[in-house]
């Protein structure tokens, strides 16, 4: 009878580090699958603004959860999307909103099933995991859209009027601002799947 140790080549010598090694193993998976969920949302997010973008929603803020106020006096908002379009000097209004709140949305619910069936091989009970999921993606996302209040507006500012880059700016700025969202996701997200995500025998 087979074992792990007797498989061939890539797969044989994964089965063996695993073995060896299973937190860093689950760590690496975790990072691989987090980095396709990344990616998806990168291929979604445009796809959504481009949609928003032909709505009257972008003149339509959306500035909720007050939380004291910016360096110039203005009020400061956990979700800060003032009405008109980013190249104006707007904050996308709620079609910026909608387009990055439906990208994260999707790709969590994708990032729930694959880390559960595949990083974690969870079998606990789907539901109760399911809810704490949920709990932990409001939490992360409020504080992560918090976070977003202090690099939102000067990477916004640098691409598309310091370097004038316009359109492209815009774009630039949606990819860098993704990707930190994502790494902010990233670090919080591996420790309360490990306590979510159990394995009963």
């Amino acid at each position: 009878m087979s074992s792990k140790k007797n498989i061939a080549g890539p797969l044989g010598l994964w089965a063996r580090y695993k073995e060896k090694h299973p937190n860093i193993a689950q760590f690496l998976v975790f990072f691989i699958l987090s980095n396709g969920i990344t990616v998806l949302q990168l291929v979604l997010m445009p796809v959504f603004k481009s949609l928003f973008a032909k709505t009257a929603l972008v003149n339509t803020s959306f500035q909720v959860l007050q939380f004291g106020h910016n360096f110039d006096g203005s009020a400061y908002y956990v979700f800060d999307y003032a009405a008109g379009s980013l190249t104006t000097g707007g904050g996308g209004g709620l079609a910026y909103f909608l387009a990055v709140q439906i990208t994260l949305a999707i790709a969590q619910i994708i990032n729930f099933f694959a880390q559960r069936s595949i990083t974690f091989k969870s079998n606990s009970n789907i539901w109760q995991a399911a809810f704490w999921y949920v709990v932990a993606y409001i939490v992360i996302t409020i504080g992560a859209a918090a976070a977003q209040g202090f690099y939102k507006a000067p990477i916004y500012n640098l691409f598309i009027n310091t370097w004038e880059m316009g359109a492209v700016g815009e774009t630039t700025a949606d990819v860098i601002t993704m990707i930190i969202n994502s790494a902010i996701s990233f670090w919080v997200f591996f420790p309360i799947f490990k306590v979510i995500f159990k394995q009963k025998s």
